[in-house]
């Protein structure tokens, strides 16, 4: 039998290098040999997408690649998710995220998407070319204590603005944090829409949604 050890470095390399088949047969053995699944998500499967992310970032793996990873992460989670101990499932807290009105690319979202799954937050995704007040209805009805939202096309910035000027009307602004990202945005940007954050890639929003939930 293989070691703790060594199966979670094989569920790392799985993810890391796109082994979507493999990973599975990787995860089975984990949780055959007893091992905690809850070690198996994080220490296995979350490192290996952490260093997909990292090679993304250095420009050596490109969105197909990365994609790729993700299918591999989500098939080793099929296999130890029934395995955790319920207040290990139970998510940190539900994100609604989405791109704003007047942007259909979404590529960006969806990474962020990913890996804040990956960290075990709850995602609430509203797709693309969302309406301003979509995101207002969702964050009430959802409860959620995070609102990320995105774009790619500086004519779309200024709902970003609006969608938080509406959540303040609502009396919302208080109980949700907003975090902000995409090409044309800036953290001086985030700053002067009174934004709570802006992260820069998939990787950094989710230590900034961690540290603005206490979660780091």
């Amino acid at each position: 039998m293989r070691s703790k050890e060594e199966l979670l470095r094989l569920l790392s390399e799985c993810v890391e290098k796109m082994e979507d088949e493999e990973v599975v047969t990787v995860a089975e053995e984990y949780i055959q040999a007893g091992y905690p699944a809850i070690e198996g998500v994080l220490n296995g499967l979350t490192d290996g997408m952490n260093k997909a992310a990292a090679m993304y970032e250095n420009e050596e793996y490109f969105i197909p690649e990365l994609l790729i990873c993700s299918d591999a992460m989500y098939n080793g989670l099929d296999v130890l998710k029934p395995h955790l101990e319920k207040s290990e499932t139970e998510p940190k807290c539900k994100v609604v995220i989405g791109v704003v009105e007047g942007d259909t690319h979404d590529i960006g979202k969806n990474l962020v998407k990913i890996m804040l799954e990956t960290a075990g937050y709850e995602i609430i995704d509203l797709g693309r070319d969302v309406p301003v007040n979509n995101f207002i209805s969702a964050v009430k009805d959802e409860g959620a204590k995070i609102l990320a939202l995105s774009t790619l096309m500086s004519t779309a910035m200024s709902n970003m603005k609006r969608i938080i000027e509406l959540l303040a009307e609502e009396g919302l602004r208080d109980d949700v944090k907003v975090i902000v990202g995409g090409g044309p945005i800036s953290d001086e940007f985030a700053k002067n829409i009174g934004s709570d954050g802006y992260a820069k890639n998939a990787v950094e929003a989710v230590k900034l949604v961690n540290r603005l939930m206490g979660n780091i």
